[in-house]
């Protein structure tokens, strides 16, 4: 009478060898990294423009080429053709260090837009799956609405409203949600997902469904393994070469294992069936 396998406690896989298949199943957190690149690089690019924000209370009055008296240790100064703002009489500017302004932001708003931008499209892409038909009718349908525009030459309209979004962040403000964001991503990417995992030998295979959980073992006779159809953006455009696998063992207690966001899935699905074709050999004898 058969058994089912029973999980034993497991540890972190190691490195696979020569021999072994290692399948990591990675949260959507691994599609994420546009957005922690992508900040980093603004944060660099925003402390490199060298523009200060300057934060004033409510009707606050900005003028240009004012002459301005300022008195500083009992002594006047007065400053010819100069841009000001002018806070109302019972209202005060914020205390800077050094009487300067010290958050850094760039002087234009295309930077805001860009990070804004990415962070709602890969929410988009890694929330709303688009497999195989879908995928290309969206792509499609993106390149004909462009065509369309331009020939109706509605982009030159479309960017001059833009142009009134003055979206701004400032540097600090990329670096805390880039860097916590890659922190994140190390620690998920590289520890936490290596916990979900399968370990393909010839003639079997250890799986561990969540982290924490047991590992066990099944025999790869009648295993089916198969590749989910892609998610183009998802797949392609983030993952460079990830997919979603599905593995179906055979037997009285068959199982199916869904193992999403495999990257380098294509190398790895040849590896497997190398070893599947490459069967242990089991040495048999006769006794007297």
């Amino acid at each position: 009478m058969s058994t089912a396998p029973q999980p034993q406690p497991s540890a972190p896989p190691a490195p696979a060898g020569p021999d072994q298949v290692l399948i990591i199943s990675h949260s959507m957190l691994l599609y994420w990294w546009p957005v922690w690149a992508i900040g980093l690089l603004l944060f660099v690019l925003t402390v490199i423009d060298g523009t200060r924000l300057a934060v004033v209370p409510p009707d606050t009055v900005a003028y240009t080429g004012a002459e301005v008296k300022v008195g500083e240790a009992g002594k006047e100064t007065t400053y010819r053709d100069r841009d000001i703002l002018m806070a109302p009489q019972d209202k005060h500017l914020p205390p800077y260090p050094d009487g300067k302004p010290y958050l850094r932001i760039a002087n234009h708003s295309s930077y805001g837009i860009l990070f804004a931008t990415t962070l709602v499209l890969v929410i988009f892409i890694t929330n709303v799956p688009l497999r195989g038909l879908w995928s290309a009718f969206v792509i499609l349908g993106i390149i004909l609405l462009v065509v369309i525009f331009a020939y109706f030459q509605l982009w030159d309209a479309i960017f001059r409203h833009l142009s009134h979004l003055d979206l701004r962040i400032n540097a600090g403000s990329y670096l805390f949600i880039a860097g916590i964001l890659l922190i994140l991503w190390i620690l998920v990417v590289g520890i936490f997902d290596r916990r979900v995992y399968m370990l393909f030998t010839p003639g079997q295979f250890r799986v561990c469904e969540e982290v924490g959980g047991g590992e066990t073992t099944y025999d790869t006779m009648g295993m089916v393994v198969q590749k989910q159809r892609d998610d183009w953006f998802r797949h392609i455009f983030l993952g460079a070469g990830s997919g979603d696998l599905i593995v179906r063992t055979s037997g009285a207690h068959s199982r199916e294992f869904h193992m999403p966001n495999v990257t380098f899935i294509d190398r790895k699905l040849k590896r497997i069936e190398e070893l599947q074709a490459d069967k242990p050999v089991v040495a048999s004898g006769t006794t007297k």
